[in-house]
């Protein structure tokens, strides 16, 4: 069976907000950022009372108590019963989030040989799993893979379905339109609006790097004072959080380090390779799990490790002045931890002690991120969390 779409409804897009709002806003966007409030508040808190809410939000009692009854109405909170804490007085009514009661269909573009896909509770559970190969198929072709998967997912489901989350390489604008994915072979593809259209459920489309990043802040360990996240996969990128907002870039493309030059003519011990978006020695050419591959293939463990460190240092060098210009406190690797998660972690770590100043690189944490291979999942789920209730 079908499941039905959720409400309420927000248009399919890309995530275009701040992460987690903190505070009042202006009167004319006043209604849905409490509404976000309130929602992030009990998705967070699993159970409050309304005081609860109206203290941690800092609205007006008689403000949550009428978001609260309209969340209710529509279905996505529910009361819990009375809290017993032995104090004087009439006990307060507990609210809760139906985390229960829906569902989320996420994709995974990043690998260059499959589509991940899976139906996902709105905690981060993967509740069902499926795969297509790619086998090689780029523009409209691997457009209709993506549809077929989808499909199929709508159908797994067992909840009413809030929306659906992808994960792509590329540029991504806030409408959910691919600016350029080269390794997809997507040029101004509006892929949000196209499979919103043909699925006629909500679809939100956002950059691979960018939905790791939301995982991690949202179900995994990043703090988000200030973080990125390093995705290698067929290609490289970053996505980074800071103060608790994901930063974008005038062109939607912050983070896109896989298109930094790193080997150039001078470069020692390497050679420049073209890459897939035209130039020569970008640190996608060595960085991404193919290059990594070819790297090591046939080596001896040692010489392995060798060459991994080389690339760690290259990507050291790389994340270097952006490290050092946000002051970041953490570097989270995402990847298979058997090529990143050694000699090539250590190698970029030590690289950037090395060329950031000691107040930013002697306490800067570099580690594999908390969510493993279903991390761009996960973030995929976050930006219909985020497009469709405003909750991260």
């Amino acid at each position: 069976m079908r499941a039905t779409t959720a409400p309420p409804a927000g248009t399919g897009r890309g995530v275009g907000r701040a992460l987690r709002p903190t505070g009042k806003v202006l009167p004319e966007h006043a209604r849905a950022h409490n509404r976000s409030l309130v929602l992030g508040h009990l998705f967070h808190a699993t159970a409050a009372s309304r005081a609860d809410i109206a203290r941690s939000t800092g609205l007006t009692r008689v403000t949550v108590s009428g978001l609260v009854a309209e969340l209710i109405a529509e279905g996505l909170v529910e009361e819990q019963g009375l809290r017993i804490e032995g104090k004087v007085g009439k006990p307060a009514t507990l609210v809760a989030m139906r985390t229960e009661a829906f569902q989320i269909v996420a994709v995974d573009l990043t690998s260059d040989t499959r589509i991940l896909g899976g139906v996902l509770s709105i905690v981060g559970d993967v509740v069902v799993r499926r795969e297509v190969p790619l086998d090689g198929q780029t523009g409209e072709r691997a457009v209709d893979l993506l549809e077929a998967l989808c499909r199929d997912l709508l159908t797994a489901a067992d909840r009413p379905v809030l929306g659906i989350g992808i994960a792509s390489p590329g540029v991504i604008d806030p409408d959910g339109v691919v600016v350029q994915a080269p390794n997809r072979g997507w040029y101004g593809v509006p892929l949000a609006a196209l499979l919103t259209d043909r699925l006629d459920v909500p679809v939100h489309v956002g950059n691979d790097a960018n939905t790791r990043a939301l995982g991690e802040f949202t179900y995994g360990q990043a703090a988000g004072g200030g973080t990125i996240v390093v995705t290698v996969g067929e290609g490289v990128g970053a996505g980074l959080v800071v103060d608790g907002a994901l930063v974008r870039g005038r062109h939607h493309a912050a983070g896109e380090i896989g298109h930094v030059t790193v080997v150039d003519d001078d470069s020692r011990d390497e050679m420049p390779h073209e890459c897939a978006c035209g130039r020569v020695g970008c640190l996608e050419t060595v960085l991404s799990v193919p290059a990594l591959r070819r790297r090591t293939q046939g080596l001896a463990p040692h010489d392995s490790d060798a060459a991994l460190a080389s690339v760690g240092r290259l990507l050291g060098i790389a994340l270097a002045p952006v490290v050092s210009a946000l002051d970041l406190a953490e570097v989270l690797l995402s990847g298979p931890p058997e090529l990143l998660d050694g000699p090539l972690r250590e190698s970029a770590l030590t690289t950037l002690r090395a060329r950031t100043m000691p107040v930013i690189g002697q306490g800067l944490d570099m580690r594999m991120g908390s969510l493993d291979e279903d991390g761009a999942l996960a973030g995929a789920a976050v930006l219909v969390l985020s497009g469709q209730l405003g909750v991260t």
